[in-house]
């Protein structure tokens, strides 16, 4: 496999031939990137500095030798592989330095041919290290999304599950809210609903706002930015030099207002704020858009509601009165029908005068029917004991 241009070796020994042979005859003309040291305390430097990609070091130099290198390097958290380069003889340092961590050797007199075959394992096995690294780094991003997704999509199930048990419309609200400043991993975040009277959007829920912001539950807020929002009826994000201007710059440096629609208007407001400059992602402006439409939901099934509630009232109220109206009548005919029970007893027991059979047939009808009449005002009476 031929090297690319950052793959870089470092050669440490002492003798200029062996260094010569190695760096300028057998690596520079492959394209390897070559640094030679003459002695430990310059390999040292040159690992920190240039940062080799492999090393080959002489287990034979005065002073430093290959294996002091070795452990002076791990010391300093220099983890490149070191391929040792030993004499006839020198088998039982070999062996020392693989216990230290020495990745290959060669035997002195090198070979060219050897040294570039001991390089590219080398490098081979740096290059799958690298690979395994940049894959574990991939793995660990991909499986931080995923339970991040996760978390979003379990927040969002919360809402949803939320709007369709919860009665209790301000404990919702608060619900919503810490939702979304969970969600966008916000700093600060609050909730305004338009007060139909005033014309203005008043604060419903928050977290995370100041005592001066915060002490404003149903009191109009105006950060500076809403008031766009309210008027467009479209997502809102600003953040650095260009939210200065606004007054809400005084909470944070990035800032997103959603609005909560019905029919393309603005029924409230959710605002997230983040004390740094780090944007709003689409992913989060998606995610508080579909909170939003849950808000929406919750806040039309409360007018309907207390709408439904109001003419159930009205309605209670009107069926009160016609009984009230109704019992009055009956009283009154009571009253009426009573007082003619008597006279028509009177003519019946002939103590008003003699009667002829027309007559009396007459006053017997006309007392029947006074007494139905009686009976349909007074049911209960008629009812078996």
């Amino acid at each position: 496999m031929s090297p690319t241009v950052s793959e870089k070796i470092l050669v440490v020994d002492d003798n200029p031939d062996v260094s010569d042979l190695i760096s300028r005859q057998a690596l520079q003309p492959l394209g390897y990137q070559v640094r030679v040291a003459a002695d430990g305390a310059e390999a040292i430097r040159l690992a920190v500095q240039f940062q080799p990609d492999v090393i080959l070091a002489s287990l034979s130099m005065t002073g430093l030798s290959g294996k002091d290198l070795l452990v002076a390097l791990s010391s300093q958290g220099v983890n490149t592989p070191l391929i040792v380069m030993a004499e006839k003889g020198q088998e039982p340092s070999v062996i020392q330095s693989f216990r230290l961590g020495a990745y290959d050797y060669l035997m002195l007199p090198p070979r060219e041919a050897e040294v570039v075959s001991a390089v590219e394992r080398a490098l081979k096995q740096m290059r799958e290290a690298h690979a395994r690294e940049k894959l574990d780094a991939q793995l660990k991003q991909a499986n931080a999304e995923l339970q991040r997704r996760v978390r979003e999509l379990t927040t969002i199930f919360a809402v949803g599950r939320a709007v369709m048990s919860t009665t209790d419309q301000r404990a919702l609200l608060e619900k919503i809210v810490e939702a979304v400043k969970q969600v966008t991993e916000a700093d600060m975040a609050w909730l305004t609903l338009k007060d139909e009277k005033a014309k203005t959007f008043v604060l419903a829920a928050h977290r995370g706002l100041p005592d001066a912001w915060g002490k404003k539950i149903g009191q109009s807020l105006d950060d500076g930015v809403s008031v766009l929002v309210a008027m467009s009826a479209a997502t809102l994000e600003i953040h650095g030099s260009a939210l200065q201007k606004f007054k809400v710059s005084t909470l944070g440096k990035s800032v997103m207002v959603v609005p909560i629609k019905v029919k393309d208007q603005a029924i409230g407001l959710m605002t997230v704020i983040r004390k740094t400059e780090r944007v709003f992602a689409q992913t989060e402006q998606t995610l508080l858009e579909a909170i939003a439409d849950y808000a929406s939901i919750s806040l039309v099934n409360a007018q309907l509601f207390r709408a439904f509630a109001q003419s159930a009232e009205a309605a209670k109220a009107g069926e009160e009165r016609k009984n009230l109206e109704l019992n009055n009548l009956r009283k009154q005919l009571q009253t009426t029908v009573q007082g003619m029970s008597y006279p028509l007893q009177l003519l019946m027991d002939g103590k008003m005068g003699a009667l002829n059979e027309p007559q009396t047939q007459a006053l017997d009808a006309l007392q029947s029917n006074v007494k139905r009449l009686m009976t349909l005002m007074n049911p209960q009476k008629t009812q078996p004991k």
